[in-house]
């Protein structure tokens, strides 16, 4: 069974950081792309990042350029973001997703399995 657990949510003042982890299991890791994706209360599910675990591309939301980085851990079948210098517009429930074939990409559709979420509020 494919599984995402995504974790490491929480309050934090604004320029602050937080990292988020991504653990999956139930499928070959380093054979997928990972996602994150966010949702503000009101808004539509955006993409943020996501990374080919094969070979390290990555691509970025042009709102988190250069504040956030996502990483990979093959050993540990784990995906990181790791959000720095947040903002209060970064508050949003975060979730990672998986998609085949192992390409990044940062459309919502073209992922095919998808974590519980992890809630991020930024704010004095």
């Amino acid at each position: 069974e494919v599984q995402l657990q995504a974790c490491g949510g929480g309050l934090v003042q604004p320029g602050g950081s937080l990292r988020l982890s991504c653990v999956a299991s139930g499928f070959t890791f380093d054979e997928y792309a990972i996602g994150w994706f966010r949702q503000a209360p009101g808004k539509e599910r955006e993409g943020v990042s996501c990374i080919t675990v094969s070979d390290g591309t990555t691509d970025y939301a042009d709102s988190v350029k250069g504040r956030f980085t996502i990483s990979s851990d093959n050993a540990k079948n784990t995906v990181y973001l790791q959000m720095n210098a947040l903002k209060p517009e970064d508050t949003a429930v975060y979730y990672c997703a998986a998609r085949w074939p192992p390409v990044a990409r940062m459309t919502i559709d073209a992922y095919d399995y998808w974590g519980q979420g992890t809630l991020v509020t930024v704010s004095s």
